[in-house]
């Protein structure tokens, strides 16, 4: 299976820039399976699940692992209120987004950089504070680069400090993907780009499907009996990993944190016994449950942590997963391919077409489909 199969044209105008005001107000594509569509709003997302359904949904928390700083021996001026561009142009700028935190040495992170060709093994990175701090303010974190990957892949070792993450979320930036098109985050990206339920932190980015829920939607959900059982992936590199090879089957996906609750299992278990629906919210969702009922051998799962890394693309057979709630994906990508090989990829990429003709918008601030 090539992967060109899975590309799609898309104007860069249907890229959602912004989030919209109203979490709950973007439209929702609702596939029938084997082939019809309908467009709805996602506020009409309740009433499409059936009284019997599990519903569940990735509780992890979005922090700001995008950190701007210099390489040893030079030193870039922070970006200011009066010069927020300063940073993109003086010698010495550095930008790192943590990916992934290496599970035996909480002190080490596998992480992007930018120039990642002139990071090498042995550099020393100094993070510096908040827009707006002194140029030459002391460095809030430091980090040696250890290993060195391709296409700007890096494993650094930050130098210890009491409060690791607190530092993080007071220098860090909100993680936009890079087609967001804007000079930097803004203040409402730190709640817009977070679900209504994120819990655990852990992610660089956001489970983009639930970004549509709001609490009165999950009150409304709740109300009508449905049950909702909360699981944790903490998405890193594999969600948003370019494929850079010519045939699906040649492709490897990173590993992501992973944890199942004994109550979620218990949830997802009695569902699949008793043959009602498990309706997965997001792509990270489906990795995890699928990931999780390989390990168990079968059509169950048990609770547990652990590092997932299942790719899913058309012929795969699901064993938890009955139906989905997704955003838009981009083309050639593996989320793109999880949910062709869920809906069936003609129907899926038909619907696309009919989104772009229709004018959805595209990616984490755009519109949903729900497929069932």
């Amino acid at each position: 299976m090539l992967v060109s199969d899975f590309q799609y044209d898309l104007p860069p105008d249907r890229i959602a820039q912004q989030p919209l005001a109203d979490r709950a107000g973007s439209r929702l594509l609702h596939l029938n399976r084997p082939g019809s569509w309908q467009d709805r709003n996602f506020r009409e997302f309740p009433d499409l699940l059936r009284s019997d359904d599990l519903l569940v949904l990735n509780n992890t928390r979005v922090f700001r692992a995008r950190l701007y700083g210099h390489r040893s021996g030079q030193r870039a001026q922070p970006p200011s209120p009066h010069n927020p561009a300063a940073r993109d142009f003086l010698r010495g700028r550095i930008e790192v987004l943590l990916t992934r935190q290496v599970t035996d040495n909480p002190n080490e992170w596998e992480c992007l950089v930018r120039p990642g060709r002139r990071i090498g093994i042995g550099e020393k990175l100094y993070f510096y504070g908040p827009p707006g701090s002194p140029p030459d303010a002391p460095s809030e974190l430091e980090a040696e680069v250890i290993e060195r990957g391709s296409f700007g892949e890096r494993r650094i070792r930050f130098a210890p400090v009491p409060d690791f993450f607190a530092r993080v979320e007071r220098i860090g930036h909100v993680p936009l993907p890079p087609y967001i098109h804007r000079e930097d985050d803004e203040a409402t990206d730190r709640d817009r780009y977070q679900t209504v339920y994120a819990q655990t932190r852990g992610s660089v980015a956001a489970p983009t499907a639930g970004l549509h829920f709001t609490p009165e939607i999950l009150e409304q959900i709740r109300a009508r009996g449905l049950e909702i059982a909360e699981i944790t992936l903490h998405v890193g590199l594999s969600t948003f990993q370019p494929v850079r090879v010519e045939k699906v089957e040649d492709h490897k996906l990173h590993r992501e944190r992973y944890e199942i609750p004994a109550e979620a299992a218990q949830a997802i278990n009695l569902a699949k016994a008793e043959k009602r629906r498990v309706v997965a919210v997001g792509t990270t969702t489906v990795r995890t449950l699928e990931y999780a009922a390989k390990l168990a051998g079968g059509n169950r799962l048990e609770s547990g942590r652990g590092e997932a890394d299942a790719f899913i693309y058309p012929g795969y057979q699901f064993q938890i997963v009955d139906a989905l709630l997704t955003n838009f994906h981009l083309p050639q990508s593996t989320l793109l391919m999880l949910v062709c090989a869920l809906g069936g990829k003609e129907f899926v990429m038909g619907a696309y077409r009919h989104a772009v003709e229709t004018g959805y918008r595209f990616y984490s601030y755009g519109d949903c489909m729900f497929i069932e």
